[in-house]
């Protein structure tokens, strides 16, 4: 068994994958998920998982170089997000988020049910 925080195999192997510059976007229960692009569907009901504790689980592992959000995220969103260690950060409409789903490498679906909940992390070095 694992001792790191993140026990899920599926999104630990694709974080084990991931290259510099490869893109992971954890959402919210209702962002769309592309046809083609791998989707890692967390959540069980309402609110379980929480965007922020799959966030936080995925950041204990993933070497984070830069990421986004959309600009229409509530301010318990955007203050949450700035709170932790997600490289250099930046504000897109929400449409470009989802726009850039497309060249996710999987999309980790969660049970939040906060609109806009959504980030796009893009993968370091730990070099």
């Amino acid at each position: 068994m694992k001792r790191t925080a993140l026990l899920h195999s599926e999104l630990s192997g694709v974080i084990a994958a991931m290259g510099h510059g490869d893109l992971l976007v954890i959402g919210d229960a209702g962002l769309p998920v592309p046809p083609r692009v791998r989707c890692i569907d967390l959540a069980v009901t309402r609110g379980v998982p929480a965007f922020l504790d799959v966030l936080d689980a995925v950041l204990s592992e993933l070497v984070v170089e830069r990421s986004a959000w959309a600009a229409e995220a509530g301010p318990a969103v955007n203050q949450a997000l700035r709170a932790r260690n997600l490289g250099d950060c930046g504000l897109m409409p929400h449409d470009a988020i989802k726009a850039l789903t497309r060249d996710a490498r999987a999309i980790v679906r969660t049970g939040e049910f906060t609109p806009y909940a959504n980030v796009a992390l893009w993968s370091g070095v730990a070099f």
